[in-house]
């Protein structure tokens, strides 16, 4: 069976919203889910896991949150090739040049996305919340 990890930060809950999708997705797939902050995520846990969707939603000028998300991520960089990873996550303005950021800062690092990174304008609407359970379904 897949182990997936879920980790999110998520401000206002739309990214939140977005990771109960991808954690619905998953199980229903036949994967055993866990659900992290970012705060509750290192990269010691990396090894436990198959896949890791990580969700965050672009802050001030269209960057990952810097006070838990960042320092997370950054640290588990180097752990994560070789895992199937994607992304997702949500934005209130700009026009997702955080995702292609994060996408790029990935490619960089040789982390391969196993999945196309979900975004979205504010809320969630019916078609995201499908492409969040196609995305777990796709880890799984």
């Amino acid at each position: 069976m897949n182990k997936i990890a879920v980790v999110y930060w998520s401000g206002t809950g739309n990214t939140e919203k977005m990771a109960d999708k991808v954690v619905e997705g998953a199980k229903a797939s036949g994967a055993e889910v866990n659900v992290f902050t970012a705060s509750e995520f290192s990269a010691d846990k990396i090894d436990e896991y198959s896949a890791i969707a990580f969700g965050c939603p672009s802050m001030g000028s269209e960057v990952l949150e810097e006070n838990e998300f960042e320092p997370m991520f950054t640290e588990c960089e180097t752990k994560l090739k070789g895992k199937k990873i994607a992304l997702f996550g949500s934005y209130g303005w700009g026009d997702g040049q955080w995702m292609r950021d994060w996408e790029e800062r990935c490619a960089g690092n040789s982390i391969i996305l196993a999945y196309e990174s979900v975004i979205c304008g504010g809320e969630p609407n019916a078609d995201i919340e499908e492409d969040c359970i196609s995305l777990g379904k796709a880890l799984a």
